[in-house]
């Protein structure tokens, strides 16, 4: 059970990621169905187009940020010839769900591994392309995990974030943001009895910087080409840019 302050933890760069294990590792056994609930079904179109952003060839390395259960990471994966996905989750539990996912359809082009994104166990220039799902918004500092991004990203190699956004407009944004408190407690409390669970996805994204402003930061970190796909009025988005040669 979550027993830790929701305000008190994301709003805090040294213990919001002990907030974030702690939900994830409790939610890891029905994320999958959770997140095609809660979005009525198009995760799996918002997933599908940001794997087609890539266009990919066949041959690329390509990593996955904060995989989850691996749906972005077999989704590259079939795209993938002498290519090879791979998925990175800081959650064991996830990675756990997603490697039992690949030995049962044994697929031979995707690796998972355990790590952080602020951290990560890779050489510079390791991948062609770097994806992720609701990774951005998470991380304690998005400034940092975007500098560990490019620095682990070829040259000419392109970065997409799928995220949860901010509507331009400010009564859709007010409203959405309400539906999405009332929906996330009552599933909270309804599969957890812990309304706070889901209660963090609304709370979280008032203090993510939205797209306008993580294209922003992305440029800040040198990266060129950016900019932004939006869904359903600005409530999702597919950030993207390009690593300079």
């Amino acid at each position: 059970m979550l027993k830790m302050n929701l305000q008190e933890h994301i709003t805090s760069k040294q213990k919001k990621q002990v907030y974030v294990d702690q939900m994830f590792e409790k939610i890891a056994p029905v994320y999958d169905s959770f997140t095609v609930l809660f979005s009525y079904g198009m995760d799996r179109r918002w997933k599908r187009d940001l794997v087609n952003m890539l266009d990919l060839k066949g041959n690329e390395r390509v990593l996955d940020l904060a995989c989850g259960t691996g749906d972005i990471t077999f989704a590259l994966g079939e795209r993938l010839n002498t290519g090879k996905a791979f998925g990175m989750d800081i959650l064991q539990a996830m990675i756990d769900i997603a490697e039992n996912k690949r030995k049962a359809n044994n697929i031979s082009n995707v690796e998972f591994c355990c790590a952080d994104i602020l951290n990560m166990p890779f050489e510079d220039s390791s991948f062609d392309h770097i994806t992720c799902g609701y990774a951005l918004r998470n991380v304690p500092d998005i400034e940092l995990a975007l500098n560990q991004i490019s620095r682990v990203l070829k040259p000419g190699g392109r970065f997409l974030s799928l995220d949860f956004s901010h509507p331009g407009n400010k009564i859709y944004r007010w409203l959405y943001f309400n539906y999405l408190i009332v929906t996330g407690s009552l599933a909270g409390y309804l599969i957890h009895g812990d309304p706070d669970v889901y209660r963090y996805i609304p709370e979280s994204l008032k203090l993510y910087p939205g797209q306008r402003n993580v294209q922003k930061m992305m440029d800040r970190q040198g990266f060129v080409d950016t900019g932004y796909r939006e869904y359903g009025g600005g409530v999702m988005t597919i950030n993207y840019g390009t690593k300079p040669l």
